[in-house]
């Protein structure tokens, strides 16, 4: 199993597109992801190096399990 490392935010958002995820810019410098039958939206800044906490927290709000995540990952 793959730790989880910080990655870049259009890398990050790649992963969740991959998910069935749709994004549009949000206020400042973040991207705001919706998909259907998920509760709320989640929201990637655009930093060079988005930390794990964020990625953790678009994790568990999308319901998506740690090999899925990484499994995306690669496709990215």
């Amino acid at each position: 199993m793959r730790k989880l490392s910080p990655v870049h935010w259009k890398r990050l958002r790649c992963v969740f597109e991959h998910d069935g995820f749709v994004f549009k810019p949000g206020k400042g410098d973040h991207w705001k992801g919706e998909k259907a039958g998920v509760a709320r939206p989640i929201i990637i800044p655009a930093y060079d190096e988005v930390g794990l906490d964020i990625i953790r927290s678009c994790m568990r709000t999308s319901r998506m399990t740690r090999e899925r995540y990484l499994q995306l990952l690669k496709k990215c």
